[in-house]
């Protein structure tokens, strides 16, 4: 009697829905790389089957890390270039023609060969010129990343990232000694690469739940440090010989990359018929709900004959159905029904809680970081003579290490604990002391100056990694906002892009305070960092009792 009724049930309610099903996978956008590889994988190799949804997720792992590495590597070479863009020359040996009044400046390229005090507030203002284009467009991108197809999203801002790292290298090529033309393309290349974090953070989060997020995130997160180390590497592989170079190359590689993420990026896992695994669970009254399931299992195969189904999840209430395939499921099949969530609004994502505090707090981590990435390489050179522009660039990429280190760690504690916030505060408050220590010391030897090194990256860049992925996902699926993941790549953004104008603070104020002595640019760092520190203290507060509260429980139970 069951299986009779069973049956009815889906001869009458579910079989019509999954034909509507696959009819509206005509009318949904598959990336070209996508289909080609399915009409190849049709024709040469028809009896190939394999798990489609981990392959998916393979490659959405792949694409977004390549991505955002990508964009990392082709802002970094400034940091790297300034070092040839002003140096000193005193130590030089001129060419016979130069004029004996410029024998203290004939090597710089100018407009950025006046005094140390003069270029360094120039090279200041050109990281800030991208850095508050960046911040300002970030608040954009995220409404933009919204309402548009992030794939075309992506691509487009790679696209353009590239051709602007290629104009600033060419200045070199063309003897450009504007100013403004300096400024207005690193502005251009800021507000291009605002597409990439709110584009990658929101494709991640589609494709994976939040088990385990901290983790996966913090592994993922490693694209940045991975990002400025490549990027190191090749600007200071021709800063010394053709500094246009290192402005080329990098352009080149995120141009190639936005090309392949055009043709593979599946956004959404319905786009190509996948589901994410597990069953949906909410928050309600302290308590957590799951969707009723009724599983229907193929539990014998001893006849032999094959099912392309191994279970169907039937959730009650709904005319929906989704089917979750086999490992001999072939790369396509039919989608799931068109989404009916709406954009929150800028308002209404600053009303989460978390998001305000989360976003201040980043503020001061990423000024912190961002001034150790545009202007460390700078500041080893000036503290130790004896290196050159391409052994400073190659120590700088140590700080990147310790960030890797740093973010999985923090991921790794966020999820045993539960406790983001407070992972944040443990960081940050050993940060200060450690920056502190580095610029006492760091000048002693080459060995401690790398320990040193990778230790303050592991405690500057833990925080600031931890905030930006995992916590940003985690707020942007907020139960408050029941269920409806269009805020993602809004929260996302508020975020990011307040840590974005802390990112465009800091190396401005670097030049302008490093002209009075490096030792008051490491004063204002760690008042930057014990700030941020301070605006999450409320946070940290409620976790400690939330955390008690639980273990009182547990006592009494």
């Amino acid at each position: 009697m069951i299986i009779y009724h069973l049956c009815s049930l889906y001869r009458h309610i579910f079989r019509p829905n999954l034909k509507k099903l696959k009819m509206s996978h005509s009318t949904r956008e598959v990336p070209w790389g996508i289909q080609l590889l399915q009409k190849i994988t049709d024709k040469c190799c028809p009896r190939l089957h394999f798990n489609r949804e981990l392959c998916y997720r393979a490659s959405i792992v792949f694409l977004t890390y390549v991505a955002y590495m990508s964009y990392h590597l082709s802002r970094k070479p400034i940091s790297v270039v300034k070092t040839v863009l002003h140096q000193n020359c005193s130590g030089m040996t001129p060419p016979p023609d130069i004029d004996p009044s410029n024998r203290g400046t004939w090597c710089d390229w100018a407009p950025f060969n006046g005094t140390d005090s003069n270029a360094s507030q120039l090279l200041g203002e050109l990281d800030s010129s991208f850095l508050f284009s960046y911040a300002v467009a970030m608040f954009i991108s995220g409404f933009i990343a919204e309402r548009f197809n992030l794939r075309y999203f992506l691509s487009l801002g790679m696209l353009l990232s590239g051709i602007f790292s290629y104009m600033f290298g060419i200045a070199k090529s063309y003897n450009i000694h504007n100013l403004w033309y300096y400024v207005i393309v690193q502005g251009l290349a800021g507000v291009a690469q605002t597409s990439g974090w709110p584009g990658v953070v929101t494709v991640m989060s589609n494709w994976f739940g939040k088990k385990k997020r901290g983790l996966i995130f913090g592994l993922w997160n490693s694209h940045t440090s991975i990002g400025n180390i490549l990027g190191s590497l090749i600007a200071a592989e021709y800063v010394e010989t053709d500094w246009s170079l290192s402005f080329i190359m990098p352009g080149l590689i995120i141009g190639i990359v936005g090309f392949v993420v055009f043709l593979f990026l599946v956004v959404n896992p319905g786009d190509v018929g996948c589901t994410i695994s597990g069953p949906e669970e909410r928050q309600q009254n302290g308590r957590t709900y799951r969707k009723l399931q009724n599983r229907v299992a193929n539990v014998d195969n001893s006849s032999n004959v094959s099912s392309e189904t191994d279970d169907t999840d039937i959730i009650l209430g709904e005319e929906e159905v989704q089917r979750r395939l086999t490992e001999r499921t072939r790369l396509l099949r039919g989608n799931a029904p068109e989404s009916t969530e709406r954009a929150i609004g800028f308002l209404g994502a600053l009303k989460i809680p978390g998001v305000v505090e989360f976003s201040l707090s980043l503020f001061f981590s990423k000024l912190v970081s961002y001034t150790f990435l545009y202007w460390l390489p700078l500041y080893i050179s000036h503290s130790n003579q004896a290196m050159g522009a391409t052994l400073s660039a190659d120590l700088s990429t140590l700080f990147d290490v310790g960030g890797i280190i740093g973010a999985i760690a923090a991921g790794v504690i966020s999820d045993h604990s539960g406790m983001s916030a407070t992972t944040c505060v443990g960081m940050l408050a050993v940060a200060a002391p450690m920056m502190f220590i580095y610029e006492r010391y760091s000048a002693y030897n080459l060995a401690v100056n790398m320990i040193l090194l990778i230790i303050v990256g592991i405690l500057v860049n833990g925080p600031y990694a931890l905030i930006t992925t995992a916590v940003s996902a985690e707020l942007g699926t907020h139960s408050s906002l029941e269920g409806n993941s269009k805020a993602l790549a809004t929260v996302t953004a508020i975020i990011d892009g307040t840590g974005s104008i802390g990112a465009a603070v800091g190396p401005l104020l670097a030049g302008f305070v490093s002209s009075y002595g490096w030792n008051n640019v490491f004063i204002m760092l760690m008042i930057s960092d014990v700030l941020a520190l301070v605006l999450l203290l409320r946070l940290f507060k409620h976790e400690i009792r939330k955390y008690r509260s639980s273990r009182r429980q547990i006592r009494i139970e």
